[in-house]
């Protein structure tokens, strides 16, 4: 990989409609989580933390707190060539805004001819989880794959929620189908009651996705989509391969959390995510120093505890040898 240029883009254009009234003044990707963190910042992190130092942040749809966001935070060394940009919609292929995922690689073409990268990576703005891209890119490259599709494993039961991807029996790296919410899934042939849900995060060969994207923008039958038109396209050409997220080892990940994804596309699932925070063995740890989740930093006053009619304790807190409390 280390002979390879690595090109990374975050498609962070989402209006977010169903997150409403979160992101009526925002776009979906600069919506707040954790306290700290914006959903933007989890993408950025992993790639990052995966070595990739050139990367464009893809927005369109009220971008001004995430595009203020990404400049005050995301400072990487210019010196040495690195930076993650945000780049807004620039209507360079005439008076439109972006129609759909690919399209939005298509009106940016410029910046993949600028870098002439050979490897891209494509991933989504809005997931909440931990991934070593670097793993990936390596298994794209031994499998010759022109585009590969990171995968996570979820009961057959939830498929009619997501893409699922059915492997080919005789090599399960390449993808035989790629269905949207299916009604009749097939299981894992190593796990029956398993399907794997495509986690919208994409690995390809520069010259194939600049292609395709291109290829794409002349279809007038086209939702421009990189999940809806894109990977199938390059399915059907039997070009397309699947990593399983199961093999992507993040250092200072646990069993608990190692797997751990969350689309964070509803009011609901949002909530839920963050309840995944808050136990003492958390369902997903943000206090994994090996791969930490970066933010803009904020200078904040300190937190404190005070009394109401019912009283007040911390449990496991060090207590005030002064106050004799």
């Amino acid at each position: 990989m280390a002979s390879r240029k690595i090109f990374g883009i975050v498609l962070a254009g989402g209006e977010g409609k169903r997150l409403m009234p979160l992101t009526e003044d925002r776009a979906k990707p600069a919506v707040p989580f954790g306290g700290q963190y914006r959903l933007v910042d989890f993408a950025i992190s992993n790639l990052v933390n995966s070595g990739l130092r050139q990367i464009v942040v893809l927005t369109q749809y009220k971008s001004h707190s995430l595009d203020r966001h990404v400049s005050q935070t995301w400072r990487l060394d210019g010196l040495l060539g690195s930076y993650v940009a945000s780049v807004p919609a620039q209507q360079r292929l005439g008076k439109r805004w972006f129609s759909g995922s690919a399209d939005a690689i298509l009106q940016s073409l410029n910046l993949i001819y600028d870098e002439q990268p050979d490897i891209i990576v494509v991933v989504g703005a809005d997931h909440v989880y931990r991934m070593d891209f670097s793993q990936m890119i390596q298994a794209h490259i031994d499998s010759g794959a022109e585009a590969t599709v990171a995968a996570i494993r979820q009961p057959i039961g939830l498929a009619d929620q997501f893409g699922v991807i059915e492997v080919d029996p005789a090599s399960p790296e390449r993808i035989h189908r790629f269905l949207e919410k299916p009604s009749d899934p097939v299981g894992l042939p190593d796990s029956p009651g398993e399907v794997l849900a495509s986690m919208g995060n994409y690995v390809f060969n520069a010259d194939a996705l600049i292609d395709a994207v291109l290829r794409d923008g002349e279809r007038t039958d086209s939702s421009h989509d990189m999940g809806g038109d894109i990977i199938p396209a390059f399915v059907a050409q039997g070009a397309a391969g699947v990593y399983d997220l199961k093999g992507n080892d993040v250092p200072g990940s646990t069993d608990r959390d190692r797997y751990y994804w969350r689309d964070v596309g509803t009011i609901d699932s949002f909530f839920e995510a963050h309840q995944d925070l808050i136990s003492v063995m958390p369902i997903f740890n943000l206090y994994n120093r090996e791969w930490p989740i970066f933010s803009q930093q904020v200078n904040s006053p300190p937190a404190k505890f005070t009394r109401d009619a019912r009283g007040s304790s911390a449990p496991s807190s060090t207590r005030s040898s002064r106050s004799g409390r």
